[in-house]
């Protein structure tokens, strides 16, 4: 079974789903795993007719601790300023840096179907008053709260610590202001110039009501409040936070022993790595998510993320690898499993359901989307590189009919992604300029062996009908055939239409060319003696 389809099983009862995000900096494509686990359990949870509600939320009241997007004047300026306060580093198409890059992050949902009941912003819900029970309840169990931090984190607070920051009347910020008294109407608040490394206070000092958005808990004490607030009953959590000590384990123990809830089901998710290194939000490391969008589409991102189970990290590279076409290629495969048709391979648990969960549409006809004919990405990019080329007209003769407006579509998001992925990310090797009119000079390097491949290879290329897929068989069988290593056979290929010793997959270069120049070159380079 599905991994959601197995926690959907077990739930009763009506579900509030819930995810949130603190807007530090440009959001990076890893943190669309937790977006998309979190729609994928809504799912999930509505096919069983379980009533839900997926609630997405902003923390736009943390501080800002952030240095990698800010100019030396604004960081002097804003570092431990509440987000929503620090103004947006582009200009004016924001009303805060907050509202700019969750904004941002938040357009690209709806392209992958994540769409959320209720948005919410915490500077709202402070500001409402719908914090400021908890903030009282939190207060007057001060001693409980540095207790639970020291028996479950090993974390101590000085005895004057109180679970509560609270905005600087004197500076503006909130990160480095620490609680030291409560008197049951008011807060003793102290301004410290070195509390934090990354924000330096003002040194005021005063008396202030917390209430009315005045002041924010601590983040451990405010996701417990928040699950309270909100009714939630399932909240994944990444593999940081998961941690033994860490601060769900902590939230958790706020919520049974201060706020007196049980706190929601957690499902503990993995980071997505680019290159080995986890991305980081605070510091600008990654690839941002808008911009991924633009090379990977909704349905293979979502894959991405659905592939592995949340609890397994995720490697992907897409620069200068395959990383961008294996994705399509895995999607194809599932698409055609899901279809009914035998493929290669081993397929992953409950794949249907998996395909399924990879659409971007809740309600989509898996079955028809399933049966729509998908270019293969690489067959695409390579046909975007040939001048003269109608890839429209060419992919229709290959699916033999027309297609349709749901093909057309696919086709279409297919070719653009293709030329970002030529633009940004793909490997030299998948980069050509096929020699069309006069044999590349470097075919001269053929020897009598290879010449003799491509010679056979032309006589089975002529024989029948071929696309990339059966192409790259043949290539394989007649170097076989000849008992001509692989890698030699490719390099007369790639001689003999580039030029060089390298190229992209062999069979779809084939079948990206007119079939008539295939099987002429092909005997030219294998007859000829070229003059460098």
């Amino acid at each position: 079974m599905f991994w959601a389809d197995e926690l959907a099983a077990s739930a009763t009862g009506p579900q509030v789903v819930n995810d949130s995000k603190t807007p530090s900096g440009t959001v990076h494509v890893g943190s669309l795993r937790g977006p998309v686990v979190v729609d994928t359990i809504a799912r999930a949870l509505r096919d069983t007719g379980v009533p839900v509600e997926l609630r997405y939320g902003v923390d736009d009241l943390d501080p800002m601790d952030a240095q990698a997007l800010l100019t030396p004047d604004a960081i002097e300026r804003s570092m431990g300023v509440p987000l929503c306060r620090v103004p947006d580093p582009a200009g004016d198409c924001h009303p805060s840096y907050a509202r700019h890059f969750a904004q941002v992050f938040i357009d690209t949902f709806d392209g992958l179907g994540i769409r959320p009941d209720t948005y919410y912003w915490m500077s709202e819900v402070y500001a409402s008053g719908a914090m400021d029970r908890y903030i009282r309840t939190a207060l007057d169990a001060a001693a409980t709260i540095r207790a639970i931090y020291v028996r479950v984190a090993k974390v101590r607070h000085p005895e004057e610590w109180h679970p509560l920051m609270v905005i600087c009347d004197n500076c503006g910020r909130i990160g480095t202001t620490i609680v030291t008294g409560w008197n049951g109407e008011h807060v003793r608040y102290e301004c410290r110039p070195d509390l934090r490394e990354w924000a330096k206070g003002c040194g005021h000092a005063g008396d202030v009501s917390p209430f009315g958005g005045r002041g924010k808990m601590p983040y451990n004490v405010d996701w417990a409040a928040k699950w309270d607030l909100f009714g939630v009953t399932i909240e994944p959590a990444g593999k940081d936070l998961s941690t033994a000590g860490g601060s769900r384990e902590r939230s958790d123990a706020i919520a049974r022993e201060v706020f007196g809830n049980e706190p929601p089901r957690n499902v503990p998710y993995e980071f997505l790595n680019i290159g080995g290194r986890k991305m980081s939000t605070s510091k600008g490391l990654g690839a941002s998510a808008a911009q991924i969008v633009d090379v990977i589409p909704p349905e293979q991102l979502r894959l991405l993320f659905l592939r592995p189970k949340p609890n397994t990290a995720i490697e992907f590279d897409p620069e200068g690898t395959d990383a961008i076409p294996r994705l399509f290629d895995e999607s194809d495969r599932l698409a055609a499993a899901t279809n009914g048709r035998e493929v290669r391979g081993e397929l992953p648990a409950d794949h249907e359901r998996l395909f399924g969960f990879s659409l971007v549409e809740p309600d989509a006809d898996v079955a028809a989307e399933a049966s729509a004919y998908r270019p293969a990405f690489s067959h695409l990019a390579l046909l975007e590189q040939i001048p003269g080329v109608d890839v429209a007209e060419r992919v229709t003769a290959e699916k033999g009919a027309a297609l349709t407006d749901r093909e057309r579509r696919v086709l279409e998001g297919r070719r653009g992604a293709a030329r970002a992925w030529l633009e940004a990310y793909a490997p030299e090797r998948a980069r050509l300029a096929v020699k069309r009119d006069t044999l590349p000079p470097a075919a001269s390097d053929l020897d009598a062996a290879q010449r003799a491949y491509l010679t056979a290879l032309a006589a089975v290329l002529e024989t029948g009908d071929w696309d990339g897929e059966t192409a790259q068989a043949a290539i394989f069988a007649t170097a076989k055939e000849l008992d001509l290593p692989a890698g030699r056979a490719f390099v007369a290929l790639y001689l003999a239409f580039l030029g060089r010793t390298s190229g992209p997959r062999a069979g779809w270069l084939l079948a990206a060319l007119d079939r008539d120049f295939v099987g002429a070159r092909l005997r030219e380079a294998a007859a000829a003696r070229v003059e460098s």
